[in-house]
């Protein structure tokens, strides 16, 4: 089952993220963030809040993307 593991803000709506394989990807969410759930991401002050899960990253209002998600968007480093 593939996990985010770590969790690095970096500028705009990119986060640096490091997976339970090892891999290490930059993911830009910013096209993603639309919609009545998604959208409310796009306040910087909220975006930059969030903390790990057992199994990938969750912000305070509750919203959450899925590992393999994230891991399909990210670029690798």
């Amino acid at each position: 089952m593939l996990k985010v593991v770590d969790v690095d803000y970096l500028d705009g709506y990119r986060l640096k993220l490091t997976f339970n394989d090892k891999v290490s990807k930059i993911a830009d969410l910013e096209p993603f963030l639309y919609g009545e759930v998604f959208g409310t991401l796009r306040d910087r002050d909220l975006f930059t809040q969030y903390a790990l899960t057992p199994v990938t990253i969750e912000w305070v209002n509750g919203v959450d993307l899925a590992p393999e998600f994230l891991y399909e968007i990210g670029t690798p480093i």
